[in-house]
């Protein structure tokens, strides 16, 4: 065993490591290739970044694509995700053309690489069309949903199942989620890698560093939200939410977070929250590079809640963070939130600005519930939303496929 490995049986016990090596013995000498539509920014690069090296450290061959687009692809594909989570609106011709003349083009660039791959993992709609333009493919295709579609836009569901129902099997992070497709559908959760820098222990005088170099100062109570700024992730009733309590609460909010490459609305949603927040010097609105994990975490570290108030999430990685560092987490009650928040044991989902300020102030009134639940929530993530659980299904649904006897989740 390696020395990662080892580190890895340390967190999760060594025979769940012992467990996830024989079954990717079991896919030694096939190659898999990931492909998804960016390598920064967002829950799925993050997964990747870990999952693709943990990949290869057991021994697998594993690699890793990121599709390329212009601005006008790039435009279509957030249409299809906010349409695909039940925006109104639809796609037009011209943007339908354009999402099918970019994965034309990187369909022949990847070809090579993706024909002869004996698993290919499509993630989410974006380079999802690059099945259909592989007629010579011979392995196993599977496209993952990370989004929530359990109320798509019934035209746009109808343009992104023609390009996913020819899939093998298709993944999804909930039972609601899941769509009528002509494929075995499974349901695996996303997962955190608790070695990375987002998420290993930090030490105080790090924390205090950190704090201080972005000028957040650690005098009152931290209310802390990490997210893109997108709309769903709604950064405005957060801003609504710290209001209310604090005409109860002497609080200090920190909104942290930035846009993804493929995400082309982050600016305008960046700006209407600066000007939410102008003026009240106990808000700190951070833009960050996509690459600050240990910022993150330091911020997390220092946090007294955790806010994840999203009006849909297809999971939310950040909620996950936040309770791996012992944060209560006050969530949305929507989509993958709610396999991790279990109210009252390791946080609180609520549903309006209201509530979420009712729940701040409670917790920083209660200490003792407060560490309570910080403690349930470690031990929530460990039993759940680990890396190397997520791969161990990921390498079962393979076996799946080929016939085998392979452990996964659940079956739709």
């Amino acid at each position: 065993m390696s020395s990662i490995l080892q580190k890895y049986g340390e967190v999760i016990g060594f025979p769940a490591m012992d467990g996830l090596m024989a079954i990717a013995d079991r896919l030694r000498g096939k190659k898999i290739v990931h492909v998804n539509s960016t390598k920064a920014g967002g829950g799925v690069a993050e997964i990747l970044l870990s999952m693709v090296p943990l990949s290869r450290e057991l021994g697998l061959d594993v690699s890793w694509e990121v599709i390329e687009g212009d601005e006008a692809f790039f435009a279509c594909t957030k249409t299809l995700h906010n349409s695909l989570q039940g925006m109104s609106g639809g796609l037009s011709d011209l943007q339908g053309e354009a999402y099918m003349e970019t994965n034309r083009r990187n369909a022949e660039r990847l070809r090579p690489i993706l024909e002869e791959a004996d698993y290919v993992f499509i993630h989410d709609p974006q380079p999802a069309a690059l099945l259909n333009l592989m007629p010579e493919r011979k392995g196993k295709w599977v496209w993952r949903c990370h989004i929530d579609v359990s109320a798509p836009n019934r035209s746009v569901w109808r343009f992104v199942k023609k390009q996913v129902e020819g899939y093998d099997a298709s993944i999804f992070s909930l039972p609601d989620f899941a769509q009528p497709l002509p494929h075995p559908q499974y349901l695996i959760t996303p997962s955190i890698d608790p070695l990375s820098e987002k998420n290993i222990t930090l030490s105080r005088a790090e924390v205090v560093r950190t704090c201080e170099d972005l000028g957040v100062p650690l005098d009152k109570p931290m209310i802390l939200q990490v997210s893109r700024f997108d709309h769903f992730k709604d950064p405005l009733g957060v801003i609504e939410s710290y209001r209310i309590a604090k005409e109860h609460v002497d609080i200090r909010l920190v909104l942290a977070g930035g846009g993804a490459t493929d995400d082309p609305e982050a600016g305008e949603v960046l700006e209407r929250v600066r000007e939410a927040a102008a003026g009240d010097p106990d808000i700190s609105v951070l833009l960050l590079p996509s690459d600050a994990h240990r910022t993150i975490n330091a911020l997390q570290t220092a946090s007294d809640v955790v806010m994840q108030k999203s009006t849909k999430e297809g999971f939310g990685l950040t909620v996950s963070e936040g309770m791996w560092k012992k944060k209560p987490v006050i969530g949305g009650d929507v989509g993958g939130i709610r396999l991790q928040i279990i109210n009252r044991f390791n946080g609180f989902r609520v549903r309006s600005p209201e509530g979420a300020a009712i729940r701040i102030r409670y917790l920083l009134t209660h200490r003792w519930k407060r560490e309570r639940m910080g403690v349930n929530a470690r031990q929530y993530v460990l039993e759940n939303f680990l890396i190397t659980g997520q791969l161990r299904n990921y390498l079962s649904l393979l076996i799946s496929l080929d016939g085998g006897e392979g452990q996964w989740e659940r079956w739709i």
